[in-house]
């Protein structure tokens, strides 16, 4: 294409977090420009966001429907929408996008319930139209380099993973206090069936079927409300069981005091293993059973890492690369996926590697299976099938 992809965006306008990193993220790599947005749910709000990011007043609209329903006449129409409201809204957003012929990128979990994910599904299925999902912390290059490790059978049989993602921000009833980002979490109405296995335990149990490249089949959760009158879980605790014979623990928590974003994984084959952490990204630590312990580092220089983890670092070694780099590394696959695509062309694996609308389906398998293995007296609960799995999709 002889242009950057034009963007259009449902939610992220003024005081909300994460449509400023989708932003950031998105044009990083010089491949998308943001065109047009229905920014709040709220006209006057969504109008001054447009204001804010110095787009034409005609291509900021009071709302999702108005920006389908006038961007799809344009000449110069967006080509994808990226979603980034709270995912009760998601399943609605997406499918009218969808019905206007419009690519999707979205904001995780992908929807309200399982039952909607599996109709969006369908519906991107139907449609032929590209889906992508931000489980961003897939983007990071010694991520891809530890599903390399494990892919090429350096570790041997996996046997076991550990999993965690420990945060303190709601060890206190914050969504009392009015604050946006606490009130819809812990509300049952915007956030769903839980608060944080929805929020950040999907995003573990992603990372570890992204780098094993096994899907959890069961689960026996116990799952809490630690903070008084809270309404959705703050903390839970998961024993996991993968499709390929290895147990696993995941851990996640909003009530950890003074944690930040503490998501690790450690992985254990019968020869070796591996762990990374989220919060010192640049580093992959290996452990052998029959020598010393190593650390991989990141560096666009290091000719040493997988095809993968060197296409997703962008830096000479000893140059941080984080939480943006990561985000945009989605976002740059999804963009060259979708020129190729509309370019008649068939995208690379390298460019395909983004998580799609199966992920979403399998985040929304995974939470409802957690909270109704609390819920039950059984010891094992299993986790729904979402349909055929395959290793490229996260």
């Amino acid at each position: 294409m002889n242009r950057k992809l034009r963007m259009g965006m449902v939610g992220g306008g003024r005081e909300a977090f994460i449509g400023a990193v989708h932003r950031m993220a998105a044009g990083l790599d010089g491949l998308i420009e943001l065109s047009a947005g229905a920014f709040s749910s709220d006209p006057q709000k969504s109008q001054n966001s447009g204001k804010d990011l110095f787009l034409p007043a005609e291509r900021v609209y009071d709302n999702y429907r108005e920006l389908f329903e006038k961007e799809r006449v344009r000449p110069d129409r967006m080509d994808f929408v990226s979603i980034v409201t709270p995912n009760h809204t998601h399943f609605d957003i997406a499918m009218a996008a969808l019905d206007a012929g419009f690519p999707v990128m979205c904001e995780k979990p992908m929807t309200f319930n399982l039952e909607q994910a599996q109709m969006l599904r369908d519906k991107v299925s139907k449609s032929g139209l590209l889906f992508g999902l931000t489980h961003n912390y897939t983007g990071y290059p010694m991520v891809k380099e530890a599903r390399a490790l494990v892919a090429s059978n350096s570790f041997g049989k996996i046997r076991k993973v550990v999993v965690e993602y420990p945060q303190g921000w709601l060890s206190t009833p914050l969504e009392t206090s009015g604050q946006k980002q606490a009130s819809w979490r812990t509300d049952p109405g915007r956030a769903g069936a839980s608060c944080c296995v929805g929020d950040i335990g999907t995003h573990a149990a992603n990372l570890a079927e992204y780098i094993t490249g096994s899907t959890i089949e069961s689960v026996c959760a116990d799952v809490t409300a630690f903070v008084p009158n809270r309404q959705l879980d703050d903390d839970a605790n998961v024993l996991l069981r993968f499709a390929n014979g290895a147990h696993g623990v995941l851990h996640a928590s909003q009530i950890c005091v003074d944690e930040e974003n503490g998501l690790n994984i450690r992985v254990y084959g019968e020869h070796g293993g591996l762990w990374w952490r989220q919060e010192e990204p640049n580093s992959l630590h290996l452990r052998w059973a029959d020598r010393p312990r190593e650390t991989l580092r990141t560096g666009a220089n290091y000719t040493h890492l997988s095809e993968a983890a060197r296409a997703a670092t962008r830096l000479p070694a000893g140059h941080p690369e984080g939480f943006i780099e990561a985000f945009a590394n989605l976002y740059r696959n999804y963009a060259r996926t979708l020129m190729a695509q509309l370019e008649g062309k068939t995208p690379s694996t390298l460019e395909t590697d983004f998580p799609g609308v199966q992920a979403g389906v399998r985040g929304m398998a995974f939470i409802q299976s957690v909270i109704r293995s609390s819920d039950s007296d059984r010891k094992w609960t299993d986790v729904p099938h979402s349909g055929s799995e395959t290793r490229s999709e996260q």
